[in-house]
């Protein structure tokens, strides 16, 4: 995969979009507005690309950090403030389908709270 910073940038951006619109969605027509049941929390993770490549630096620089085991991590993709694992999670799965338009093998994940 050959990107520019901007390209990355732009992609980050547009998980972070579609998470949010899902992330929303979910929690606006499902839970009905009002932060309720599971609490959790969510994530992507991205594998497959090391931090000291190009890509990785690029990665880094548009603000997604590796994590422990050094897969890339986008904590809480939506940037929502609520606690429901669900919404959290529906965005999240947006967020990867958008990673994995672009070619990157990202995969949504989660966890109780």
């Amino acid at each position: 995969m050959e990107f520019t910073q901007s390209q990355v940038n732009a992609i980050v951006r547009e998980a972070k979009e579609a998470a949010f619109v899902a992330s929303d969605h979910y929690f606006r027509k499902t839970l009905g507005g009002v932060d309720q049941y599971a609490c959790g929390f969510a994530w992507v993770n991205i594998h497959g690309v090391k931090g000291n490549t190009k890509l990785g630096k690029m990665l880094k620089e548009a603000g997604v950090r590796q994590d422990y085991t050094k897969a890339f991590q986008l904590w809480n993709p939506s940037g929502m403030g609520v606690q429901n694992i669900d919404t959290l999670e529906a965005g999240a799965v947006a967020a990867a389908k958008v990673f994995e338009k672009y070619g990157f093998r990202a995969y949504a994940g989660s966890r109780l709270d």
